[in-house]
């Protein structure tokens, strides 16, 4: 919103060079992330005082679990922090009539509403259950179809592929949206290109670096949504709730999502980038710079929520948070066409993920065996299997905090490797 207000300004009264200032991403981001940590600090105290205020405290089950007893009364719903700090810069900063903004706006805000319902019923209709989980999955399966269907649908959503290149994949003019494009490379060559509504998408390690979602089963390319829709809605529901799941330490849920939001940053700077796509051998996807605006509001909101969350904890995200958290990581990384980096860049998600399946699982299987159930860790999800061996919430956050990074590494590594 703000850079269609300059631009007007010096269109109507010359302000001069400065204002193309606002016409690189990377400038407005580090504006966003600065206008992110300033609302999210400068409000965030505020809120906890209301939510205080409001008697919105958490309700801790007693576990066992060392420190847990001092958590009790702590202000949750403290996600709405972290939403406010993402939406109000993304509005002023980023250009709202981008097709991947409009997503991922949409999808913040989607997913926001079903934490906070969650919440609500469970502080202030004091019922532990929250939202059913049928109308919490149906929440999360409408998201993955919304994000499914506009990029199948949209002609904003397109990849950028030299024309034999397209050719040689079976792309043809019936794929391809508006004009050829004529680009000069460096050696003065002149380059053919076209872009192309495709279900493309990137894949990491081989040399190809290229799947078709048509492809994976004998359809027609019109039947590709066959494959694709059902994926992107596994892919958003399972991150989400991974997300919900890790928000379990203080300040574990919100430093992880820092990180791999740095690193969807970085994805989608590059694949918007013609000329770092084109060198690190990645589809360009024309529009998708726009992303790194998010992405920098994402992690602004992440750290100065973090200053709050931080151990010991003045305020919880609640489901208003984590479920958001994680709906629009796996927004972000289907529409940078990078959804098969998650099991790397979301590993402690995963991890968590994995530790309640593998438990429960494990759980049930034995008691149906040997009539008593058995158990693989001392609990879950993981992070409260370290607590239970005795070691401190807060040396347990930072070394998944260095997991995460060392992940995000080797997914960002992932480029060039083939």
């Amino acid at each position: 919103m703000l850079i269609y207000l300059i631009e007007w300004l010096d269109a109507t009264f010359g302000l001069g060079s400065w204002t193309r200032l606002f016409q690189y991403i990377t400038f407005r981001a580090g504006i966003a992330i600065i206008l992110s940590l300033i609302i999210s600090m400068l409000f965030g105290g505020k809120i906890i005082r209301l939510l205080r205020s409001l008697q919105v405290g958490e309700e801790v089950r007693d576990l066992g679990l060392a420190g847990q007893n001092s958590k009790q009364g702590t202000p949750t719903m403290g996600g709405i922090i972290i939403v406010m700090a993402i939406l109000v810069p993304c509005w002023l900063m980023a250009r709202l009539d981008n097709i991947y903004i409009v997503v991922m706006l949409v999808s913040t805000s989607w997913m926001t509403v079903i934490g906070f319902i969650d919440d609500y019923i469970k502080v202030f209709r004091k019922n532990k259950k929250g939202l059913r989980g049928r109308f919490k999955v149906m929440g999360q399966i409408g998201l993955g179809i919304f994000i499914a269907l506009t990029m199948l649908d949209s002609k904003q959503i397109v990849v950028r592929l030299d024309i034999h290149e397209a050719e040689s994949i079976g792309l043809g003019p019936a794929q391809m949206v508006g004009d050829t494009i004529r680009l000069q490379e460096a050696d003065q060559t002149v380059v053919l290109k076209g872009d192309y509504k495709t279900n493309l998408t990137n894949v990491p390690f081989l040399k190809g670096n290229r799947l078709d979602y048509g492809h994976i089963l004998p359809l027609a390319p019109h039947l590709a949504w066959i494959v694709f829709v059902p994926f992107v809605i596994f892919l958003v529901t399972a991150v989400s709730n991974a997300a919900n799941l890790t928000d379990g330490l203080d300040g574990l849920a919100t430093g992880v999502s820092g990180i791999i939001g740095i690193t969807l940053a970085v994805f989608a700077y590059v694949s918007g980038n013609s000329i770092a796509a084109n060198y690190l051998g990645i589809l360009h996807l024309p529009g998708s710079g726009e992303l790194v605006i998010y992405a920098a509001c994402f992690l602004g909101a992440c750290l100065g929520f973090l200053w709050y969350n931080s151990f010991p904890a003045q305020v919880f995200m609640g489901d208003t948070g984590s479920l958001m958290l994680g709906g629009v990581i796996g927004a972000l990384a289907i529409l940078l066409r990078k959804e098969l980096l998650i099991p790397i860049l979301c590993g402690i998600f995963v991890a968590e993920n994995l530790s309640v399946m593998l438990q429960v699982g494990y759980f049930k299987y034995t008691r149906r065996k040997y009539g008593e159930g058995r158990r693989i860790l001392l609990m879950s999800p993981l992070h409260h299997h370290y607590q239970k061996k005795g070691m401190a919430e807060s040396k347990i956050v930072t070394r998944f905090w260095i997991v995460g990074i060392l992940l995000a590494v080797a997914t960002i590594l992932t480029l060039k490797i083939r």
